[in-house]
């Protein structure tokens, strides 16, 4: 059973495609194949703007007619021959003794026209094509059921349909030949004999209806995505592809914002066991969404969504509280008007629900009557427009403590409803419509950085949107993989242990010395200060920058030689000697308030030195590395600019360079673009900066599925802005994107235990060797270097020997069944604030450090 939508249908090309998928599925299963079609591209929509009496309808009808002529002169058809009685009947409908009145009998039939147009053609097309195509009227096989509590809209213009059928019906259908049959979507006959329609969405809905009526080996619905996604794809780039799910999970997933695939598709196949699939009809060779019974439970949030055009209908009265029948006589009056509700939420005195205009005729008549008649035992207040931005997945109520960072995101906005699902597969906010905007990335990425989204759960989990259509930047090989055997024998030697490579080092400090248009390198030392990663840094143009006396001493002591103004001290509120002592040394200071110059002026008095802005905002991997904004530490406000330079001018202080760094782990390149910019505008005005200092902060693919970020494309960003403002040389800070993939920590595995159906591995390295996880909730592969040949197919928690519960390296690393105390395990990109953040803590030694050539 296959199925395309209008987009799928509009064009010959996609017709081939058609054609050759049909064909292709009768060859490999030896059977019978039926296609079901929408209309093309835009027709329904054109159809219901003359079934409601928008517009001219004759020029409407007129214009349709001559789009299906154009088309069939494209696939080299015959219009008159091929269409003349289906445009004919199209025509009709508008003498048609009911066009004045527009009932829904007739609405039903213009309506049905898109469907049997595109059919006609497309069955005459395939048929030309030599193969062996034959046309059905679905009418003739779908039959609308009547439903309990259905207003005459609904019985007519979204209809379902019924769902089984005895045997005599199966055998009437295989006797239609050729073998291959293709009908029409969105269309069914009515009880009495004339047209019903189920829907927008409709078509899917067909093809679910005539897959379980025919026990079908699979539904196939060809859309123009490749699946369903962890979100709209079109407002999050990043949304993850969902291969494989449950028909709950789809089913909520649909219900709740997904528009590829109709809800109301689901329940069939369902009932039927029929599998379903959601396939590109543009890329046939992705994997779509696979839907049946059989997918793996694996919790957690599979999607987020978001349904606009929501409205809220709040009903308050006092005397509801403990009134018997009170919740009856306000959904009787909702039945009576045919509204469906979606969500509920009640407290003593008051209910409100939403309704979902997906699934209601909600219009400003329709709420009106309701509320009138609601007025009669409470007070109505009506909400509109709001946006239901849902969460779906199995588990919801064991992930609630994963999402503080969701609950903070709509902290900030005003939320109407909370709902959770009793089925424990949604949790729903509603919120205005206008607050929703932009909203869905934000939280999309808090779900993925919490864990409260497994997207390394390669099961469930395809590529992300931004893959699919631009490709995906694999990072290379890690360098660890070529020198396993001397790893293996460092680790003899006694663990943990830092292992650091150079060639690796060297690679990152080329790439970004090959940028043209930077003028300084600084290669901040905080993330990793080792005497030989230095020297090697140095040695490839770079100069260093320090954020204590402390640091300033190393590079002194390490570098005797190195010119100080190759030497960067960046202080977050230092004591005054440190800045004392930096000047004496000669290195460029940097300062970031204007109470250091008041408090401190003999300090300063005469002096160059940067200063450290606050552009308002911040960015990075987590909270606690996000060093711009009201609640950031560091950098003085951009708009107590002027403020700052009057007190330096009383100082004879000049201001030769401005610096912004907002944050670490940054993914957009544009963002230093941006910072580049804002910076250079207020250079113009000091008049005496010469170098803008846009930070580091450049990302690290720490995770399977990341990119290497892209430095071209920085670059580029970069070259655009220097050339607006070329009189000012450009300096960047970097320091984990120099050293993060050149360094490892080995450890050995110390015990290896099972929990309540939790596997751990237990390390001898815990946070007291590599603090990132435990301050960062930062993720580091893991990997049983003693066992790289064995599948790593257990999923475990790694932990360290730390008396604390965030003594935690990683949770649901894939190790291999096998792993057992004494095995050397690998801790990945860990060169940057490792080492540098070791501790003692319980009194436990500072792991071992080595550098390989």
């Amino acid at each position: 059973m296959l199925k395309f939508g209008g987009t799928s249908v509009s064009e010959r090309a996609r017709w081939d495609t058609i054609g050759r998928l049909a064909q292709q599925r009768a060859d490999e299963h030896a059977a019978r194949v039926l296609v079901v079609v929408s209309a093309l591209s835009g027709v329904t929509n054109a159809l219901t703007a003359v079934a409601a009496g928008e517009g001219d309808a004759s020029a409407a009808i007129e214009a349709l007619a001559q789009r299906h002529v154009d088309f069939a002169r494209e696939l080299d058809l015959d219009p008159d021959t091929v269409l003349g009685e289906r445009i004919a009947r199209l025509r009709a409908l508008l003498v048609d003794p009911r066009f004045e009145a527009r009932p829904y009998d007739w609405q039903a039939e213009l309506l049905a026209q898109g469907e049997l147009l595109s059919s006609t053609l497309g069955a005459a097309y395939l048929g030309a094509q030599g193969l062996d195509f034959g046309w059905c009227d679905a009418r003739d096989w779908l039959d609308a059921l009547a439903m309990p509590n259905q207003n005459a809209w609904a019985t007519r213009l979204s209809v379902n349909c019924i769902d089984a059928r005895d045997d005599a019906w199966r055998r009437r259908f295989a006797s239609q030949s050729p073998r291959m049959l293709l009908t029409q979507g969105f269309i069914a006959r009515h009880a009495d004999g004339r047209t019903a329609i189920l829907g927008r969405g409709g078509s899917d809905t067909s093809a679910a209806y005539f897959g379980a009526l025919l026990s079908a080996r699979r539904v196939e619905i060809w859309t123009d995505v490749p699946g369903m996604f962890t979100a709209n794809p079109r407002e999050v780039p990043d949304a993850r592809l969902l291969t494989r799910l449950d028909y709950s999970e789809a089913q909520e997933i649909a219900t709740t914002g997904a528009r590829v695939l109709h809800p109301r598709s689901i329940k069939p196949c369902r009932d039927a066991g029929v599998p379903m699939a959601i396939l590109d009809t543009q890329r046939p060779d992705l994997p779509g969404t696979s839907i049946d019974g059989e997918a793996a439970t694996v919790p957690g949030v599979k999607a987020i969504s978001r349904r606009d055009g929501v409205v809220l209908v709040s009903m308050e009265s006092i005397g509801m509280w403990q009134q018997v029948g009170f919740l009856a006589d306000v959904f009787e009056r909702f039945r009576r008007h045919g509204l469906s509700v979606d969500l509920i939420g009640s407290s003593e005195t008051n209910v409100t629900v939403s309704l979902d205009p997906g699934e209601n005729l909600v219009n400003t008549d329709v709420l009106a009557e309701l509320s009138a008649d609601l007025a009669q035992v409470c007070k109505v207040k009506v909400i509109t427009p709001c946006a239901a931005i849902t969460l779906v997945g199995r588990g919801m109520r064991s992930l609630l403590h994963k999402l503080s960072e969701v609950w903070a995101t709509f902290g900030q906005e005003r939320v109407h409803l909370i709902s959770q699902s009793s089925n424990d597969l949604n949790l729903t906010f509603v919120i205005d419509e206008a607050d929703a905007e932009g909203l869905l990335p934000e939280l999309h990425a808090a779900l993925i950085d919490s864990g409260a989204m497994p997207v390394q759960d390669a099961g469930v989990f395809g590529p992300s949107w931004r893959q699919i259509v631009h490709g995906h930047r694999v990072r290379e090989a890690p360098w660890w993989m070529r020198r396993r055997g001397e790893l293996l024998e460092l680790a003899q030697a006694g663990t943990p242990r830092y292992v650091y490579d150079l060639p690796t080092l060297r690679a990152r400090a080329r790439a970004l010395a090959a940028v043209e248009a930077v003028d300084r390198r600084f290669y901040a030392i905080k993330a990793n200060a080792h005497p030989v990663l230095l020297r090697a840094i140095v040695d490839e143009g770079f100069g260093l920058e320090c954020v204590s006396r402390g640091e300033l001493d190393h590079v002194f002591d390490v570098l005797p030689r190195i010119d100080p103004a190759q030497v960067l001290f960046t202080p977050s509120f230092a004591p005054r000697n440190e800045y004392a002592g930096a000047f004496a040394r000669g290195v460029t200071v940097t300062v970031d308030n204007i109470e250091a110059l008041q408090r401190w002026p003999d300090v300063f008095r005469g002096r160059s030195l940067w200063l450290r802005l606050d552009l308002g905002r911040g960015d990075g991997h987590h909270a606690k590395v996000v060093t711009g904004g009201v609640a950031s530490k560091f950098g003085l406000p951009a708009p107590e600019l002027e403020r700052f330079a009057q007190c330096a001018r009383a100082l004879d202080v000049r201001i030769t360079g401005l610096h912004a760094h907002l944050g670490s782990g940054i993914l957009a390149p544009s963002h230093w673009r941006e910072v580049h910019a804002d910076l250079a505008g207020l250079a113009d005005d000091l008049g005496t900066v010469e170098t803008l200092d846009i930070g580091g902060g450049l990302p690290v693919p720490y995770k399977p599925d990341a990119e290497p970020f892209d430095v071209d494309a920085w670059a580029s960003g970069l070259a655009g802005i220097k050339a607006a403002w070329p009189r000012y040389r450009l300096a960047i800070e970097p320091g984990r994107f120099l050293v993060a993939e050149c360094g490892v920590v080995l450890a050995r595995a110390t015990q290896v235990v099972e929990k309540q159906g939790v596997r751990r591995v237990g390390l001898d390295a815990g946070m007291h060797t590599l603090m990132r996880p435990a301050l960062y909730d930062a993720w580091h592969a893991v990997h049983n270097l003693s066992r790289s040949d064995e599948t790593a197919d257990t999923r475990a928690d790694v932990v360290g020997p730390i008396c604390e519960s965030g003594d935690v390296i990683g949770t649901a690393r894939m190790l291999p069944a096998g792993t057992v105390d004494g095995d050397v395990m690998l801790v990945a990109d860990a060169g940057a604030y490792g080492f540098a953040m070791a501790n003692t803590y319980n009194l436990r030694p500072l792991p071992q450090q080595d550098v390989l050539e």
